[in-house]
């Protein structure tokens, strides 16, 4: 049976292979679905969501994460065009936005477009946590894991396809346990490693962009423990998890910072 788990996996370690290179990750990445289709969609899906939910504005904390939106979006800007890539966030069109919600999240739209969400703010707790989320969620947006994950999503897809079609002169019986067994091989052993590396690369990232723009990197790990006590440890291991398991991203994020304040006194940043 575990062959039909990798007859799908096997279409993706082709496509991998024409990809470019993202200049934030410095890694290849999958773009099957071009920025000219994504933006727009991203758009039009933001300003919707302003329209429904309840966007607070004026107060002490929508000016701040106006703030520091715009100082992690300087950052990004300077990193880019100190490796010489000025106009490559030309497209964006940046927004910082404070939304009412007891919800414990933010996120960044692909092309710049942020929420943070008020139920988050108890546990960024000062300017250098929320600059932790805010370095983080845009992170993901620059290193275009948005795009990547629909075009995982097409691959897995595609793979289901192939699968299918190999097994499609046996029984139904064994068409179906073919399909489950990719289903949930695709998810284990792809899509959610795929995930979690996401998650490492936007920590990575976030954590030079909040260096660059003035903001201790040490305050992220406190912020994740912060994070970390809130959740209580209620989250699924860590191999079935779309994230890292807390102790792992902690360790990982201390072993970051020093590449963080390095790259961040190249722009005459330093700390104590």
């Amino acid at each position: 049976m575990k062959r039909y788990i990798y007859i799908g996996t096997a279409v993706i370690l082709g496509i991998v292979a024409s990809c470019a290179t993202n200049p934030f990750s410095g890694k290849r990445t999958m773009a099957l679905v071009p920025d000219s289709q994504i933006l727009p969609s991203a758009f039009a899906q933001y300003s919707e969501f302003l329209k429904t939910n309840k966007v607070v504005s004026g107060t002490a904390n929508a000016k701040l994460v106006e703030s520091v939106g715009i100082k992690i979006k300087n950052a990004a800007e300077r990193y880019l065009n100190a490796k010489g890539y000025q106009g490559y966030l030309k497209d964006y069109r940046w927004e910082y936005k404070l939304v009412d919600s007891p919800e414990v999240n933010a996120w960044c739209m692909p092309g710049g477009k942020i929420v943070i969400y008020t139920g988050i703010l108890p546990v960024t707790k000062n300017e250098a946590g929320l600059a932790t989320v805010m370095g983080h969620e845009v992170a993901h947006a620059l290193a275009n894991h948005g795009q990547q994950r629909m075009s995982a999503g097409l691959v897995q897809q595609l793979g289901a396809v192939g699968t299918q079609l190999a097994v499609g002169n046996q029984s139904e019986q064994t068409q179906a346990m073919a399909m489950q067994a990719y289903g949930a091989g695709s998810n284990v052993i792809g899509m959610l490693p795929f995930s979690r590396k996401h998650e490492s690369e936007a920590d990575e990232i976030g954590l030079t962009l909040m260096a660059i723009a003035g903001y201790n990197p040490d305050e992220s790990v406190l912020f994740w423990s912060r994070m970390s006590e809130k959740s209580g440890g209620g989250a699924p291991p860590e191999l079935l998890s779309t994230h890292p398991s807390d102790a792992t991203r902690m360790t990982n994020l201390r072993n970051l910072i020093p590449k963080a304040k390095a790259e961040a006194k190249k722009f005459g940043v330093t700390f104590k």
